[in-house]
């Protein structure tokens, strides 16, 4: 019985955090899901990870705006506001941060890699340098 209501308890707390960045306007996905999604048309897929860690590795067509420095607002303002834009860094933290600075800024589509690009390499998807 203490299995089944803990069983119950943690599966509400995911679908909650699910449903709360969806109504945050972010949506985090997997590694086949954000695959999937930048095939999409007009996909502007950023990398928020610092320009060292970008030339050591990123996705297929990204562009390198850092989350960390003092001119990503401006940088982010060359972006599309009404495309969809997909955001990554190594672990998840920083792309968070991003998101969420993105959704302040009016953004309309974003989505994050739920484990940054260490999820993606673990799952030997291609990095390009």
């Amino acid at each position: 019985m203490k299995l089944k209501v803990l069983s119950l308890v943690i599966l509400f707390f995911g679908l909650t955090s699910c449903l709360k960045n969806q109504a945050d306007g972010v949506q985090v996905l997997d590694v086949a899901k954000y695959e999937k999604n930048m095939a999409q048309p007009d996909v502007q897929l950023v990398d928020v990870r610092t320009p060292v860690e970008f030339s050591e590795g990123h996705l297929e067509n990204a562009i390198n705006i850092d989350v960390t420095a003092d001119d990503f607002d401006a940088k982010v303002a060359s972006l599309d506001k009404e495309k969809p834009v997909m955001v990554y860094c190594k672990s998840g933290g920083r792309s968070a941060k991003a998101s969420a600075r993105l959704k302040e800024l009016g953004f309309k589509t974003i989505t994050d890699l739920e484990g940054g690009i260490t999820n993606w390499k673990s799952e030997n998807k291609p990095v390009v340098k």
